[in-house]
């Protein structure tokens, strides 16, 4: 791996993803040690945090009569309705303890727009709006991103698809993430869907071995 032109891009790994939290991950912390050790290999972090307004219609709390995990449509967009998490400036917003941040370059928060949803790192659920990552990551001379973190069945997923769409070289890092698994298979569904196009996977030790 050519440490110059290669990024490692950590998605949400926030404390509502966490197994306690208020959307939690089955064993999310359990990356955490991972990700610090991934650290050491890489000259270029960059983190995505999910960052909502508390009147997000993205939670089902603001739609009087529905429970969570419900899907509706907004905007012409279908929406799960997910439990509030990450919402701007709460504690289940920031990063998880543990997780080493010294070393992230630029941190860039998702999901701000009360009105649409955003998985991806790079843009909102509808592609209306790009968070500008791309266009870091290029003016950065990076080629190759590998990517960690939650969930891989939904914001490491769409992110990862991105990248591929983006132009990026891209890897997945698949023993530095895990999924919600809201419906059994969603993780394995995931996997399969980034594998068909073009997301390489490998584990920690196999991208640590490449420097």
């Amino acid at each position: 791996m050519n440490r110059s032109k290669s990024a490692l891009l950590l998605v949400d790994i926030q404390n509502d993803f966490m197994p306690q939290g208020a959307l939690a991950v089955p064993q999310g912390d359990e990356i955490v040690p991972v990700v610090n050790r991934l650290q050491t290999a890489f000259d270029l972090i960059v983190a995505s945090q999910d960052w909502h307004p508390a009147e997000h219609l993205s939670f089902a709390s603001n739609h009087p009569g529905r429970e969570p995990f419900e899907v509706t449509q907004i905007d012409g967009l279908e929406q799960i309705l997910w439990p509030d998490h990450c919402v701007q400036g709460t504690e289940g917003a920031a990063f998880a303890p543990g997780l080493q941040t010294q070393k992230i370059n630029r941190i860039f928060q998702k999901g701000t727009d009360p009105r649409i949803d955003s998985y991806s790192a790079f843009y909102d659920n509808g592609h209306r709006k790009a968070t500008g990552l791309a266009e870091y990551l290029r003016t950065q001379g990076v080629v190759s991103v590998y990517i960690a973190g939650l969930a891989a069945d939904v914001c490491v997923l769409y992110t990862a698809l991105d990248a591929v769409r983006e132009g990026f070289d891209t890897t997945l890092v698949q023993d530095a993430t895990y999924g919600v698994n809201m419906h059994e298979g969603d993780v394995d569904k995931a996997f399969h869907s980034m594998r068909e196009a073009g997301v390489r996977m490998r584990y920690s030790n196999d991208v640590m071995s490449d420097i």
